[in-house]
């Protein structure tokens, strides 16, 4: 950053002090040292922007757990009873009742496709 403030300010202090070699070294002196503040605060910056990123993280870690607790607190059981009794009713038709055919079976005027082809004989 050669030529900002903190050169000319150096160079004047150093020219004081030195002749025109300390106002050269001063230059670069006064340089340093408006550089190091400039240099601190964004490493400040940085360290907060990586915290921030860190704290989300874990605070997205710590609400997926927590929804996972809850989930498992009220999780949903089936109803046993329920399903028992639908296969106590459907064992009553008989061997040949299912949900698609019934009882009766399946009606092979059904399954006729209108032709007689090797399949639907």
């Amino acid at each position: 950053m050669c030529g900002g403030m903190g050169s000319i300010a150096g160079a004047i202090a150093g020219f004081m002090l030195g002749g025109p070699l300390g106002a050269v070294a001063g230059a670069a002196g006064g340089d340093a040292m408006v550089d190091q503040p400039q240099k601190r605060a964004q490493e400040s910056l940085d360290m907060q922007k990586t915290a921030a990123e860190q704290a989300t993280v874990q605070a997205t870690k710590q609400a997926d757990l927590a929804e996972q607790a809850n989930n498992r607190a009220n999780a949903k059981s089936p109803d046993i009873t329920a399903v028992l009794s639908a296969n106590e009713q459907a064992a009553k038709g008989g061997q040949s009742s299912t949900m698609l055919t019934g009882p009766t079976g399946v009606d092979m005027s059904q399954l006729n496709l209108g032709k007689n082809t090797l399949l639907g004989s």
